[in-house]
């Protein structure tokens, strides 16, 4: 019975080191009805609500997408309906508040910046959505199992920052035909510099409710 033991002991350490490599970037899921009924939610476009200017990119987690959908759908359908009917790429820098709801569509006009000048980040009750309108904009995504905490929660602003790794991190390029949701588990940098020429970017940014 020892022997036992200790034999599926070294099974689940080696199994937990093999995740370590992988790392953990995003809620997981293992139920794979769930996964494939939320990428066939994502692919039947349900959730555009008329919207055709961009599709979610390859990194945006599709199980969070249909469960926050779901359960929030009024802020989301505004959310594709006013990014849709706006002239984003003339629209006045600064907030726009999205009538009817108590969302606020932050028009950024910025420039990409060195990856060592940039602080990871996430939130605990609000979601990002992040779309560039014009230029490329480099995201990471940062390894939970080896990055930590170097600040304490701001409740106010719903923002707490990581130490990481830059060797973990995942980096993803945005650009005007695909957009970016970052969830309360995925931990992001954002505005990084990349190999386009030109680091200047226009970038729609929505805070979303997150609902546990």
């Amino acid at each position: 019975m020892k022997r036992i033991l200790f034999s599926v002991v070294l099974f689940s350490l080696a199994l937990f080191a093999q995740a370590q490599n992988r790392g953990y970037y995003t809620k997981y899921y293992s139920d794979s009805r769930l996964i494939k009924m939320a990428n066939n939610w994502i692919n039947s476009g349900e959730w555009r609500n008329g919207f055709n200017k961009a599709n979610p990119d390859q990194s945006v987690n599709a199980v969070e997408f249909y469960e926050q959908y779901q359960k929030n759908p009024g802020q989301w359908k505004a959310l594709f309906n006013w990014l849709q009917n706006t002239d984003l790429q003339n629209l006045p820098k600064g907030n726009h508040p999205i009538e009817g709801t108590s969302l606020v569509a932050s028009v950024q006009d910025d420039t990409n910046g060195p990856l060592e000048s940039k602080r990871s980040e996430s939130h605990y009750h609000h979601i990002d959505f992040q779309f560039v309108v014009k230029g490329i904009e480099r995201f990471g995504i940062i390894d939970h199992y080896t990055s930590k905490p170097n600040c304490h929660y701001d409740g106010k602003r719903d923002v707490i920052h990581y130490d990481y790794i830059q060797d973990k991190a995942r980096f993803y390029d945005s650009k005007p035909n695909n957009f970016f949701i970052f969830f309360p588990g995925d931990w992001h940098i954002a505005k990084v510099n990349n190999n386009s020429n030109d680091q200047n970017i226009r970038v729609i940014v929505i805070k979303v409710d997150y609902k546990k």
